[in-house]
């Protein structure tokens, strides 16, 4: 998720979950085959044979609507070590829809088709290529026409976020609507939406039909979500130290401005407030410094 899961939170986050694999913030394509250092600043781990510091394969994802640069810039991508190729057929903010990239696509399955089956026929048969879709745009209409037209394009598997681009991500997440999906392909098809704890991956397992679980936000907010359904444990594995620990990790971990670390941090630190009380006691205290150091030496201070 663009802004969410960038290379330092997957580092944090596959320390201590369990994660088959992970995807990329989107990288946009237009109209050239994108340098080098783009791709190492989305995915450093291409500088580790494509996978995290503790070992979990990271996908590259691509974002765009020309089926000739998609292919060329998922040709580099693979050269560079990405060990698979996603494409965004998902995401509902307005300025990436106004340029026809991601969900507003949905409105368009030929289009999806189209521009799946360029990058599956660019890259090399042992590289899965899959997308990453919605229930559609502003409405249904094109559900099933969609998973079809990725499926039919040869990709490996489809992740469906389980609402279309109109509800956002306002609750519910309409896990029943992926069931007809799954009935009607041969690939496998991945539920993602409104998964935030262990009862909730049960429910969207039960509802959908989909074994296989895709988690962005209720991973970052509570890193041990994962091991926790894997488990099917509904109490916490990790402990607020635990946590702490994995905070001065992300704190420490590469970023271009202190300032922007400060800011991807609170961001962090807000979204766990929502689930650990002492998430929420911590943000009080930090919310107004502005020094990153001061913040490293609350949380040491703090560790048991």
């Amino acid at each position: 998720m663009e802004g969410l899961t960038d290379p330092i939170m997957r580092d944090v986050l596959t320390s201590v979950g369990s994660f088959d694999w992970c995807v990329t913030e989107f990288i946009r394509v237009t109209n050239s085959v994108l340098p080098d250092h783009i791709f190492h600043q989305f995915c450093p781990e291409l500088l580790n044979d494509g996978k995290t510091a503790s070992g979990t394969p990271v996908h590259v994802q691509f974002l765009g609507n020309d089926p000739e640069m998609l292919a060329a810039n998922a040709i580099r991508a693979v050269a560079l070590g990405a060990p698979a190729i996603d494409m965004n057929f998902g995401c509902p903010a307005k300025t990436v829809n106004r340029h026809r990239g991601g969900s507003v696509l949905l409105d368009e399955p030929e289009v999806v088709h189209e521009l799946v089956k360029a990058v599956r026929n660019a890259v090399p048969p042992h590289i899965p290529v899959s997308a990453k879709m919605r229930l559609g745009y502003m409405d249904r209409n094109f559900m099933l026409e969609n998973a079809h037209a990725i499926e039919d394009a040869g990709a490996a598997w489809v992740t469906v976020h389980a609402r279309t681009k109109a509800d956002g991500y306002t609750p519910p997440a309409f896990w029943d609507q992926l069931q007809p999906i799954r009935e009607a392909l041969k690939i496998n098809v991945i539920a993602n939406g409104e998964i935030w704890t262990n009862a909730d991956a049960k429910q969207c397992r039960l509802e959908s039909g989909c074994e296989d679980l895709m988690i962005g936000r209720g991973a970052v907010t509570t890193p041990d979500l994962t091991q926790c359904i894997r488990q099917n444990s509904d109490t916490a594995l990790l402990s607020w130290n635990d946590l702490l620990a994995l905070q001065i990790r992300f704190i420490n971990g590469p970023a271009k401005t202190e300032i922007g670390m400060l800011g991807r941090y609170k961001q962090w630190l807000g979204m766990m407030s929502k689930h650990y009380p002492e998430a929420k006691l911590l943000w009080d205290e930090v919310k107004r410094i502005k020094q990153l150091h001061e913040i490293v030496e609350k949380l040491e201070a703090t560790l048991l």
